[in-house]
């Protein structure tokens, strides 16, 4: 696939051949991200950019469950897992490199608050963390930096992401916007989390 054309979705009816016991699980939202339907077509341009366009949407349009004075908390609309967060500076910058003083502290303590909301609201096993730079690291949306906080909980990696391919994500995104954001903590250090630009 060479990122030029849609990719071709086949009629998955056919794929069992005679119809047998197992179940199938269908999770069609995932073509968005495949065929990149959100992603900007010039990734320089914060105008495109879905992370610099949610600041200026109401909260609960754009999934984001908390608001800093740099940086700020949103739902990953794709997650790997449910519960999926990511911390990002309000400032369009790709690199780490690239961020200031204050956004290396707040996308921190951002990642930190969120670890433990999640912990307090899903109680998962363990966590993911990290930043994926530019496109061969995997980066979906390189052009806009981001901290992936992923929620792990045993057999979450069972043989449906692995074989399947496919990840069940049990709870709406809207649904754990709300619970994240209740939880998230009043007095935010640093500011008084109305941030933004």
């Amino acid at each position: 696939m060479d990122g030029s054309s849609p990719p071709t979705v086949e009629d998955a009816r056919s794929f069992a051949g005679v119809p047998d016991g197992t179940e199938r699980l269908w999770t069609p939202h995932r073509m968005a991200y495949i065929g990149g339907e959100n992603k900007p077509s010039d990734p320089d341009d914060g105008e495109q950019c879905p992370f610099c366009s949610a600041q200026h949407r109401t909260d609960e349009d754009a999934l984001i469950v908390h608001r800093g004075r740099v940086a700020y908390v949103i739902l990953n609309l794709y997650p790997y897992n449910a519960g999926h967060l990511l911390v990002c500076p309000y400032r369009h910058v790709a690199d780490y490199t690239e961020l200031t003083d204050d956004e290396v502290r707040e996308v921190a303590e951002l990642t930190r608050t969120a670890m433990r909301v999640i912990r307090q609201v899903s109680a998962p096993a363990g966590f993911n963390l990290g930043m994926n730079q530019g496109p061969v690291a995997g980066a979906g949306i390189a052009a806009h930096l981001h901290q992936h906080v992923v929620p792990r909980w045993m057999g979450d990696a069972n043989f449906l992401p692995i074989v399947g391919r496919t990840k069940a994500v049990p709870i709406l995104l809207a649904d754990t916007r709300r619970l994240y954001a209740e939880a998230w903590p009043e007095a935010w250090p640093e500011g008084d989390g109305s941030g933004g630009s």
